[in-house]
């Protein structure tokens, strides 16, 4: 793999990755918790274009919008795993996000700040938990502008992002409504959240006010993993949250978003817009 800053990288990267929008920073100044960091982001590139992001100390959101003329009302933000010591952009996060916009929904990939990574100051459930619910708020803050229906904003992890997308769902991010920035009087608690093979599953305790739930992984994942996503879906039954769960036979941990994936695992992107449907949260003409 080659190290190399961030606009170099995407210079060399895939061709999907030369088309990858402009990013949108989260915070108009310097992001708290992040006094005092400097440098630009650094990215991996590895010989199939995939990317992988660290140093990240300006969090921010990559927007995919729709055409008006297509747009469904529907947002979806996408967190990348990584194990907190990176993001794994490409397969979790810019390609899921160029999927769902193909198909009428608004999509925005965050980037966020890493607890894990070696010499990291921040921590998971402070600054990494901050980025993910201010992005929330900037998507219903916005929503006007990009054609959004502020009460169908969900989001989706995939491991570690599932984290982050999980304690949102199950926690009270209400906004407030005398805050001198806009943003922050929104709610962030997403409206539905998508699990794709999310760690740390133990820690996910649903209550009655939890959002409804698509929750997907492989058999031949982690054991914490697969049955522990059996054992969360469990939960969120017995707590009244509406879910659906996928445990395909094949895919490990990792399977993302990629056009070569041609196993049943790789079209689990097909029935999570199958289950919005269901719900009528996704309602075409």
């Amino acid at each position: 793999m080659q190290t190399l800053v961030l606009c170099t990288a995407l210079l060399l990267a895939a061709p999907a990755a030369a088309q990858i929008p402009a990013e949108i920073p989260l915070w108009a100044g310097v992001a708290p918790g992040s006094e005092g960091k400097t440098g630009d982001p650094v990215v991996e590139t590895s010989t199939s274009g995939e990317l992988r992001i660290t140093n990240v100390h300006r969090p921010s959101l990559t927007p995919y919008l729709p055409p008006p003329a297509s747009a469904t009302g529907v947002a979806v933000l996408v967190i990348p795993g990584g194990g907190h010591r990176q993001l794994v952009i490409t397969h979790e996060g810019y390609n899921a996000a160029e999927w769902l916009r193909a198909r009428g929904i608004a999509a925005f990939v965050l980037t966020h700040r890493l607890a894990r990574e070696p010499g990291s100051t921040y921590r998971i459930e402070v600054e990494a938990l901050a980025d993910a619910t201010r992005a929330m708020r900037i998507i219903r803050a916005r929503a006007q502008e990009w054609h959004i229906d502020p009460a169908r904003v969900g989001a989706m992890g995939f491991s570690a992002g599932g984290e982050l997308v999980a304690m949102m769902a199950t926690r009270d991010v209400t906004g407030n409504p005398s805050a001198a920035d806009p943003v922050d009087r929104q709610p962030a608690r997403p409206d539905f959240q998508a699990l794709i093979y999310p760690g740390r599953t133990g820690d996910i305790q649903p209550d009655d006010k939890t959002s409804p739930a698509f929750l997907a992984a492989a058999y031949d994942d982690r054991q914490d993993i697969a049955e522990g996503l059996a054992e969360v879906y469990l939960r969120m039954k017995r707590a009244g949250v509406p879910a659906e769960l996928h445990i395909y036979g094949s895919g490990g941990h990792g399977f993302g978003v990629r056009s070569t994936n041609v196993r049943p695992v790789g079209q689990w992107l097909t029935r999570f817009t199958e289950w919005l449907t269901d719900r009528k949260v996704l309602v075409r003409d």
